[in-house]
C-alpha cells in the first residue's frame, strides 16, 4: 500500500498536468497564475466535502446525504442571518458546523446502532434533509439583499493573495493530513476498513470509529454549507443538488477505495482538483458541458479498474507468501 499510494497520486497528478497543457495550447490564459487561483478556489467546497466523504469511505461506509446536509445548513444559518442581522459570523459559523455535525451524527447512529446499510441511511437522509430545507423556508429563497454584508463578505475575503473560501480548504487539508498520519482516529480508521474483524481484536469499535466518521463528515458539510451560501449569496431547496455525487466521484477518482481501507488525503484532494479544472477548462475551450461528465465518468471507470486490478494483486502476493511460509 506504501507504494501504490504514491503511484496514484503521481499518475493523477500527471493526468491534471497533461489536462491543464492541452487547455493551454488553446487558451494560453486558463494556466496563469491568478486563473489558476480562481480554478483552485471554485473547487475549494469539493475538495472539503471529499475529504470528510474520505473518512467515511475508508471505513467501508459511504455519505450521499452531504449535499443535503450542506443546502439545510446553509439555509437554516442564512434564515438565522436574515432573523439576527448583528449576530457575529463566528457564532454563525460554529452553529453551521454543529448543525452539519448533528446530521452527521444522525447518519453514524443508524448505521452503528441499528446496523441499516449506509448506503440506505444516507438516501433516506438525504430525501429527509431536503424535505426539511421546504418545510422550514416554505419553499421561497433567502436572497443576496436579506443578507448582511458581513456574511457573504466572508468567502471573498482575500488574505495573503487568497481568498477565506479557499484557505478554509488549505487548512482542512493541512488538518486531515495530520489525523490521518499522527492520530489513533486516524489509524482507527485504515483498521477498520482494512479489516474490521481483526479491528476488533485490537480494541477498536468499528461502529463507534464509523459513528464518528460520519460526525466528521457532516461538520465539514455543514461549514461548507455556510461557505456556499454566503459565497453564491443565495439559499433555497435544491442548492447544490447532485453534488453528492461529484464528492464520491474525486474519492475515487482520487485512489479512494469503496471496499474501504486505501486511500490517502493527497489523493482525494487530486480527485477533486482534477474535476475542478475539468469543470473550468472546458468551457473556455467551447466543448459541450455533456463531455465533463463523460471525462468523469471514464475516470472514475479506470480508477475503480486500478483499484480492482491492485486488490487482485495484493491477494496473490499475499497467498504467495502463504504457500512459501513453511
Amino acid at each position: 500500500m506504501t507504494r501504490f499510494l504514491p503511484m496514484r497520486e503521481t499518475i493523477l497528478a500527471g493526468a491534471i498536468l497533461v489536462l491543464l497543457l492541452l487547455v493551454a495550447a488553446r487558451f494560453p490564459g486558463f494556466v496563469a497564475p491568478a486563473n489558476l487561483a480562481n480554478v483552485f478556489n471554485d473547487t475549494a467546497p469539493l475538495i472539503i466535502l471529499a475529504l470528510g466523504q474520505m473518512v467515511v469511505i475508508l471505513t467501508r461506509c459511504i455519505d450521499l446525504s452531504v449535499a443535503a446536509n450542506l443546502a439545510l445548513t446553509g439555509m437554516a444559518v442564512a434564515m438565522i442571518n436574515v432573523a439576527i442581522p448583528g449576530l457575529p459570523i463566528g457564532v454563525i459559523m460554529g452553529i453551521a458546523i454543529l448543525l452539519g455535525a448533528a446530521m452527521g451524527a444522525i447518519n453514524g447512529l443508524l448505521v452503528w446502532k441499528l446496523a441499516i446499510p449506509p448506503i440506505v441511511v444516507t438516501l433516506g437522509t438525504m430525501t429527509i434533509f431536503r424535505g426539511i430545507i421546504f418545510l422550514i423556508s416554505d419553499g421561497k429563497w433567502v436572497n443576496a439583499h436579506e443578507m448582511s454584508s458581513a456574511f457573504t463578505g466572508v468567502p471573498r475575503m482575500v488574505l495573503l493573495g487568497l481568498p477565506v473560501l479557499s484557505w478554509a480548504a488549505i487548512i482542512t487539508i493541512i488538518l486531515f493530513g495530520i489525523m490521518m498520519a499522527r492520530t489513533q482516529f486516524g489509524r482507527s480508521i485504515f483498521a477498520v476498513g482494512g479489516n474490521p474483524h481483526a479491528a476488533v481484536y485490537t480494541g477498536i469499535d468499528v461502529g463507534k470509529t464509523q459513528f464518528w466518521a460520519f460526525v466528521v463528515s457532516g461538520a465539514l458539510a455543514g461549514l461548507t454549507g455556510y461557505l456556499w451560501v454566503s459565497r453564491f449569496a443565495v439559499a433555497y431547496v435544491d442548492i447544490a443538488g447532485g453534488f453528492e455525487l461529484e464528492v464520491v466521484a474525486a474519492c475515487v477518482i482520487g485512489g479512494i477505495s469503496i471496499a474501504g481501507g486505501i486511500g490517502s488525503v493527497g489523493g482525494a484532494v487530486l480527485g477533486a482538483i482534477f474535476l475542478g479544472v475539468v469543470k473550468n477548462a472546458l468551457p473556455v475551450v467551447n466543448i459541450s458541458p455533456f463531455w465533463q461528465l463523460a471525462i468523469s465518468g471514464s475516470a472514475i471507470l479506470i480508477a475503480v479498474a486500478f483499484n480492482a486490478r491492485a486488490g487482485r494483486s495484493k491477494g496473490r502476493i499475499i497467498l504467495k507468501k502463504a504457500e512459501t511460509t513453511p
